[in-house]
């Protein structure tokens, strides 16, 4: 590997906006900040303090993905905030090998929780008789930190090899966080290694529990069919719903940003698409599950009956 950067300094060309609207956009982006972060923390809190939802595997792998989500979203719009209150878009070289990180980490630990709950869901529906000792709260356990530590690791893993490079081209990001593939495309370094290791684990790193989500309902959708009555039918696909719904909106979204054509790609498009996956993703998860869930509902009004009744 080359030496380490020669310059403490990366531009972050951030969201553009005309100086007129950035105090609009300010509190704008804040309010979807606070949202994200009380939506997905008050979901955290219900499961925990509600014994039948922490026991319950779906709800236990849903409160991971929460506080994934409440922490994925807090590596970025934090920065974006800062830079519109400061008018700056620098980042330092340490801070933007962090923010990396963790943005690494907690989109991939999203990642492998939401393929863990497809198989919950599989086994829920597919091999109910199975389903308590499958799923398990001990098993769920291991699930939820197998996600956690290989998300952490596979991020180290990358921030390591990055940050014994050396950059020497432009020093500019033409997105509003550190990812790994513009930090690279930075380097004056010989990155063939890093980025053959991308295109190999890092593909298998996303598509592997994409691939068990498309099976896992595959069978799922194949077993219902057989469900001789449309009652049936629609109360086991309403188990599926808000789920398949959040699958949508992540994996959609890194798609056309990550499996795109060079010659597809524009700073402008990259920018939006970027808004979805990191920060508008997360925020959406907590409504989508609790909207049209009986169980979360109820833990909320339990919660509230005790702080009235104290």
């Amino acid at each position: 590997m080359a030496n380490r950067t020669d310059f403490s300094q990366i531009t972050l060309w951030g969201i553009s906006t005309q100086a007129e609207y950035q105090s609009l956009f300010f509190l704008l982006f804040l309010l979807i900040y606070l949202l994200a972060v009380f939506g997905n923390l008050l979901i955290v809190l219900l499961i925990h303090v509600d014994n039948h939802l922490l026991h319950t595997p779906m709800y236990f792998l849903l409160g991971q993905l929460s506080l994934a989500d409440a922490f994925f979203v807090s590596t970025t719009v934090p920065k974006i905030l800062t830079n519109w209150i400061y008018q700056i878009k620098t980042i330092s070289i340490s801070g933007c090998l962090t923010q990396m990180y963790f943005f690494l980490t907690f989109g991939n630990t999203d990642n492998f929780l939401l393929a863990c709950m497809a198989y919950d869901r599989y086994v829920a529906i597919c091999r109910p008789l199975y389903y308590p000792v499958v799923m398990s709260h001990r098993v769920c356990r291991l699930l939820a930190t197998g996600s956690w530590l290989i998300s952490a690791l596979h991020s180290l893993l990358y921030t390591l090899l990055i940050s014994h490079l050396s950059f020497c081209s432009s020093k500019e990001i033409p997105y509003f966080f550190c990812d790994a593939y513009p930090l690279l495309d930075l380097s004056c370094s010989n990155t063939r290694l890093i980025k053959i290791m991308a295109q190999t684990e890092g593909m298998v790193d996303i598509l592997g529990p994409f691939i068990l989500i498309l099976v896992s309902y595959t069978v799922i959708f194949w077993q219902i069919m057989k469900i001789p009555t449309f009652a049936g039918q629609r109360k086991a696909l309403s188990t599926c719903g808000s789920h398949l719904a959040i699958v949508v909106l992540f994996y959609g979204t890194i798609s056309v940003l990550y499996f795109q054509p060079a010659s597809a790609y524009s700073a402008k498009k990259g920018t939006f698409l970027s808004l979805l996956y990191a920060v508008v993703t997360p925020t959406l998860n907590p409504f989508i599950y609790s909207l049209r869930n009986h169980d979360i509902k109820a833990a909320l009004l339990r919660l509230l009956g005790r702080f009235r009744d104290s």
